[in-house]
């Protein structure tokens, strides 16, 4: 077992279970400290080239994952991973997607639905989940398979 991030590190959100996980903007560069040992990357075309274990989730800026069931699945193993591992999840921002994910992963953690952005907005980045749709996707994540419901 490896160690988890450093909860007062930049940009990453600790969840109520103690859980940690990275989120960032890939536009910007690697930030100090060890690198991630699982990444979710949420953009419109395939990321870079990684030395870490990667999954790429196709999800176009300023909207939704374009497989809602798919992402579910990669945003359950994400959390599930972030028990002991560092886990990242980056867009190209680091603000809607990453937030939106965030915030889907704090409601796997327990945050109610309808809380997990807010509690995504003050403890990882107040601009995170830029768009209604977006928020409409946290809250209804927890509800069905695909989180459209």
């Amino acid at each position: 077992m490896t160690e988890t991030w450093n909860a007062t590190a930049a940009g990453v959100l600790r969840l109520p279970s103690g859980r940690t996980v990275r989120g960032r903007a890939l536009r910007r560069p690697l930030p100090d400290g060890p690198p991630p040992e699982y990444a979710v990357y949420l953009l419109g075309k395939p990321p870079p080239e990684v030395p870490w274990e990667a999954t790429w989730l196709r999800w176009p800026d300023f909207r939704l994952p374009a497989d809602p069931v798919r992402a579910r699945h990669v945003l359950g193993a994400a959390w599930e991973r972030a028990a002991t591992e560092r886990v990242e999840l980056a867009c190209g921002g680091g603000r809607g997607r990453t937030g939106t994910a965030l915030a889907c992963l704090a409601v796997l953690d327990g945050v109610p639905p309808d809380e997990a952005v807010g509690f995504v907005r003050r403890h990882y980045d107040r601009h995170a989940v830029e768009t209604p749709w977006q928020r409409r996707y946290v809250r209804r994540f927890a509800a069905s398979p695909s989180g459209t419901a």
